[in-house]
């Protein structure tokens, strides 16, 4: 990661908890890929196409302990259940599996996210493709990479050249809602994409493999990460209505038809969906 100055934030050191986040981001990839050959469901949680396997559990574990360890003040909320609290001032969000299903069905995009806040402000971010076996980082104001390669959204003029990924709800009404919303984007846009992980679209957007990325709905450890990479690497971030990514709507885009973008999702109505 580029050194920019910006080392030191909140009294946490971004350097050092990047470097803890890579580590056991990448530990967190080798027990996924480890133990693709006997994966099984556990259980589901929001609805029964929404799954849960012992390897998001066993990843979370992982991480968790691992933060304990080195961090044991910090507070830590993980997808699988962890809710630590903290008194340091530093919270870590954990996605120990983001696209269970494609996991499940051995589709080549699966990856670890794990972000680190502080004082309320997300300053590092790590997404490790576990099925790909690449590394994206960002730390706030020092620029994000790919395996120590330093990545730059792709600029695009027009919302009609941009190829788009999104993401569906795991509630069979909202995702009625949300194709409606997708048949309204997609005659504006390039093409479409749908990979089942959030994280990742957002890294890719960040390496300019897409140019934009929307969807309604995900939890803190979904974007946190990716999010970031994605505004480091030039991206503009935030929601429906001005404000920063949040669990209401992320919209990330390349700087140039993120308006365009936003315009056609506020008349197809996606902040309802």
């Amino acid at each position: 990661m580029t050194d920019t100055g910006a080392g030191t934030t909140g009294g946490a050191d971004q350097r050092t908890l990047l470097d803890l986040a890579v580590g056991l981001a990448r530990d967190a990839s080798s027990v996924l890929g480890e133990r693709r050959s006997r994966r099984h469901v556990v259980s589901t949680k929001s609805s029964g196409t929404d799954m849960v396997t012992e390897v998001d559990r066993a990843s979370e574990a992982l991480i968790v302990a691992g933060l304990r360890a080195a961090r044991p003040h910090d507070a830590i909320v993980g997808e699988e259940g962890t809710a630590d609290t903290g008194t340091s001032g530093v919270r870590w969000l954990v996605d120990p599996l983001d696209g269970t299903t494609n996991y499940l069905y051995g589709y080549h995009a699966y990856a670890v996210s794990i972000a680190a806040e502080v004082d309320g402000e997300v300053v590092v971010g790590v997404v490790a493709d576990a099925s790909n076996g690449e590394v994206f980082t960002g730390a706030r104001g020092s620029g994000a990479q790919c395996d120590g390669v330093p990545l730059d959204v792709v600029d695009h003029a027009e919302l009609a050249t941009a190829l788009v990924g999104t993401g569906f709800s795991y509630l069979a009404d909202r995702r009625a809602r949300q194709a409606q919303v997708l048949t309204a984007v997609l005659p504006a846009v390039r093409d479409v994409r749908r990979a089942g992980s959030a994280a990742l679209d957002l890294c890719w957007l960040a390496a300019g493999r897409l140019d934009a990325f929307y969807e309604k709905g995900l939890a803190p450890w979904d974007f946190a990460a990716g999010a970031l990479i994605a505004t480091e690497a030039g991206a503009r971030t935030g929601d429906l209505e001005g404000g920063a990514p949040s669990t209401e709507f992320v919209l990330a885009a390349a700087p140039s038809v993120f308006e365009q973008l936003r315009a056609a999702l506020v008349a197809a109505g996606a902040g309802d969906a």
